[in-house]
């Protein structure tokens, strides 16, 4: 099963953010679209990639940024079959402006 979260950046974060959340793990698939939710890109992340093959994606990622004053970024992860802690409660979307 798989969680989608999305994260509303401006342009000038976009490359830090899509770094972090490659940073962060677990994540399958990252797609861009623009602030009226057309999709921009959209790319496969696998587990073990290493960074010269994310270069030309950065590099795309850095041009397209340069374009746009805001867009969306979908972030697909695969969820854990644990369950979370009882304290804490699941979300699967998140927005940060």
């Amino acid at each position: 099963m798989s969680i989608k979260e999305t994260f509303f950046v401006n342009g000038e974060n976009l490359l830090k953010k899509i770094k972090e959340i490659i940073a962060e793990g677990n994540v399958t698939k990252i797609s861009i679209s623009d602030k009226s939710g057309k999709e921009l890109m959209s790319f496969p992340v696998t587990i073990g990639v290493v960074g010269v093959v994310f270069a030309p994606i950065f590099a795309a990622i850095g041009a397209l940024a340069a374009l746009l004053t805001e867009c969306k970024i979908t972030v697909e992860k695969q969820k854990d079959d644990t369950p979370p802690p009882a304290d804490k409660q699941e979300g699967t979307i998140i927005e940060v402006k």
